[in-house]
């Protein structure tokens, strides 16, 4: 049982090394590619304060990291929160969130009966 936790904490510490430089890589890479701004509030960066600009993936899919950086942007962490909230906001007004529930309750359910009933009496 030993062994195949330590195999375990081996494979996990491995993918989570890969994950770190492929982060880091397309960090870097889109650094190098677009000017130190915000695309969203125009705020500009310098080496001071270079690590409140963040990469956002535009379609979502951190593994599509194209050469081009099509799929980035440089925004600031708070616009960067922003942009992530927003697309939260949208999948829970569209019910795609699997924690939401369904009202059953029908509080007009009898209405047209008691209006018919009080038309004729």
């Amino acid at each position: 049982m030993a062994e195949e936790s330590s195999r375990l904490d081996r494979i996990v510490l491995e993918a989570r090394r890969n994950a770190e430089k492929r982060d880091q890589g397309y960090r870097e890479r889109a650094l190098k590619l677009f000017p130190w701004v915000c695309g969203r509030c125009a705020r500009t960066f310098d080496n001071s304060t270079l690590q409140l600009l963040e990469v956002h993936h535009k379609n979502s899919n951190h593994h599509d990291n194209p050469s081009d950086g099509s799929n980035w942007e440089l925004l600031c962490t708070y616009c960067h929160e922003h942009e992530h909230s927003k697309v939260k906001d949208t999948e829970g007004r569209n019910g795609s969130s699997s924690n939401t529930t369904t009202a059953t309750h029908n509080p007009f359910a009898e209405l047209k009966a008691r209006l018919d009933a009080k038309k004729r009496g």
